[in-house]
């Protein structure tokens, strides 16, 4: 294509766009509307993951050794585990240090038990995959001097099921709202172009081709998907790093974070502007072609 037909494409998409200021501002609106709720349900869903992941990350295996064993067979253990498949960290703890633990949970009465401590050294194990907790606890239950394995059996299984189905739930609604802007921008842009069906007719009549015609509406889809994505944009960045430093200053806890402002802002404007101009470009290409046909 040559610069001057570039150009000439160009300057009639921004005359078009002028011309038809109402249905313009139609197409802008649905494009904002779409995106924003789009935008706001994206920044759950991604907290709202990155919480099961911690959520995940923090299951962990207690394997209590047996309290007649001495440290040789202690650390045999402690070696044993450690080369398990599947096994990402083990933090070894003695006897005394359980004891300690428990004394600060339940009080300074069992302090009387330091004379004589019948806890056993532990181990807490955690898996490279969350998910196989269960069958890495089986493997080092059948180790010699293993006294008892902890992981919340039942409960682990359940949680995990639990944040399964919220992930594909969340997945699932992310794509019915990408649909359903699809839907609504295409059928805005359409309304466009079947107001203009005469404009195209008398084009093709005098003879210009199929990209002549189209690329102008294609390039008022681009700008309608940018003019649209500006304000969800702005709006999705200043509100998520006001509650970002709110929730950071003042109702920062050791289970849930929010993901950091950047890089998240820059790549979630990236992915709403995409969409936008996507979207735009689609919705002209698709509803154009069958004005195309004369």
């Amino acid at each position: 294509m040559k610069f001057r037909t570039l150009k000439r494409h160009l300057r009639e998409s921004f005359k078009s766009l002028s011309r038809n200021n109402w249905m313009t501002f139609a197409s802008v609106s649905a494009v904002t509307v779409t995106l924003l709720l789009i935008g706001v349900f994206f920044v759950i869903m991604m907290n709202l993951n990155q919480l099961a992941d911690n959520i995940e990350n923090d299951v962990e295996i207690k394997v209590v050794a047996d309290p007649a064993a001495d440290q040789v067979a202690v650390q045999e253990l402690v070696k044993k585990v450690k080369e398990t498949p599947g096994v990402e960290e083990v933090q070894y703890s003695s006897r005394d240090q359980e004891l300690e633990k428990m004394i600060q949970s339940f009080g300074e009465e069992l302090s009387l038990y330091k004379q004589s401590n019948p806890l056993g050294d532990a181990l807490y194990v955690k898996a490279a995959d969350p998910k196989e907790t269960a069958a890495v606890a089986k493997k080092i239950g059948t180790y010699e001097y293993t006294y008892d394995v902890e992981y919340g059996e039942g409960k682990v299984e359940k949680l995990f099921n639990v944040l399964k189905i919220g992930r594909n739930v969340g997945l699932a609604l992310i794509l019915a709202l990408l649909f359903t802007a699809m839907f609504l921008i295409s059928n805005t842009i359409r309304l466009t172009i079947v107001a203009r069906r005469t404009e195209i007719e008398i084009m093709k009549l005098v003879g210009a081709t199929n990209s002549f015609v189209r690329i102008p509406f294609m390039l008022e889809g681009v700008w309608l998907g940018i003019f649209g994505a500006i304000l969800p944009m702005i709006l999705v960045t200043v509100s998520y790093s006001q509650l970002y430093n709110l929730w950071e200053s003042r109702l920062q806890n050791e289970l849930f974070h929010l993901l950091e402002p950047m890089p998240f802002l820059l790549q979630l404007n990236g992915l709403l502007l995409f969409i936008a101009v996507f979207i735009g470009v689609w919705g002209s290409f698709m509803s154009v072609r069958k004005f195309l046909k004369v």
